[in-house]
């Protein structure tokens, strides 16, 4: 009988292009995968894997292999989920990826209440960009994820994906504490032309969404520091290296030396929850998806209090 971990790692094989792609995809390392491969050719009797430069191929064999195993193995998926809607107990694993501000300011709360209200729910967290989570869970690699998008920009979510919208994040200016503007009330993206910014690394989000945005308000950016965690960037605008535009969602601590100041037009970002819509009869699903409502909620609740 053809083993499943067996099958599975050669499916990332054909998904990657490469064992190390597959590796990272599973969370393993690329010899574990090599190894889950060696022992799947010794299994069928067939060749697998042939080398192609510096990287590998499959083979047809292991072409027709993988089609078949992309087939188990979502039937395997689909009859665990059945069983846990049957059963509608809140069990089993969950895989569950987000973004780091998302990671650091939603999931902790949410997943201390799932811990106490489920402790037959084992859930395992990993920090990573939107782009990269809404395709592991599309794949099924991952089975929630929680994700952003600006406004202004919004983010084209794949079929087959379910979405709850959690929270409205606002985002405000960071100035230097002796900057001209610090002590205004509210502060035009048009007042800022001629600042030197920082901001987060070319090609994420954030990146593109500053550089669209300034543009749209006629300022050029010019960006002198880079730095892809907003304690960083709060620490550089402490410094007085520039201003940055910061989300309220997980930016605590704010360093003494920097004043937040609401924007006009006022910026703000969405932030939900995306898994596969076949899975959400999982209970799992709807467990984790509550407790993160709940936990935006406070978090929401937060900033009134603080306004």
């Amino acid at each position: 009988m053809l083993d499943l971990n067996r099958l599975k790692a050669l499916h990332a094989v054909h998904v990657y292009g490469s064992v190390g792609a597959a590796a990272e995809a599973l969370m393993v390392t690329p010899s574990a995968v090599s190894q889950q491969i060696a022992k799947l050719e010794r299994e069928t009797g067939a060749r697998l894997i042939e080398r192609n430069g510096r990287g590998v191929r499959l083979t047809d064999a292991a072409g027709l292999l993988a089609e078949h195993a992309e087939r188990i193995l979502a039937l395997v998926e689909t009859a665990e989920a059945d069983f846990e809607a049957l059963r509608g107990q809140v069990v089993g694993k969950l895989q569950v990826g987000a973004f780091a501000t998302a990671a650091r300011g939603l999931l902790p709360s949410a997943l201390v209440e799932l811990r106490r209200r489920h402790p037959d729910l084992s859930v395992q967290l990993y920090e990573r960009e939107p782009d990269r989570v809404i395709r592991e869970v599309a794949r099924g690699e991952l089975d929630l994820v929680v994700v952003q998008d600006w406004l202004n920009q919004p983010m084209q979510i794949p079929e087959g994906l379910s979405r709850k919208t959690l929270l409205t994040d606002i985002a405000d200016v960071a100035l230097p504490a002796d900057h001209p503007l610090a002590g205004s009330k509210e502060v035009q993206l048009s007042d800022l032309s001629g600042e030197k910014w920082i901001s987060s690394s070319p090609g994420t989000i954030c990146h593109d969404w500053l550089v669209f945005t300034l543009r749209n308000a006629e300022v050029e950016p010019e960006i002198t520091c880079m730095a892809d965690e907003y304690p960083t960037q709060l620490a550089l605008v402490a410094a007085g290296l520039g201003c940055a535009i910061v989300p309220r969602l997980g930016r605590d601590p704010v360093p003494a030396g920097v004043r937040l100041v609401p924007l006009l037009p006022r910026q703000s970002r969405r932030i939900y929850a995306l898994w596969r819509s076949d899975a959400a009869r999982r209970p799992a699903i709807r467990a984790t998806v509550d407790a993160l409502v709940r936990a935006s909620s406070d978090e929401e609740n937060a900033w009134a209090t603080v306004s």
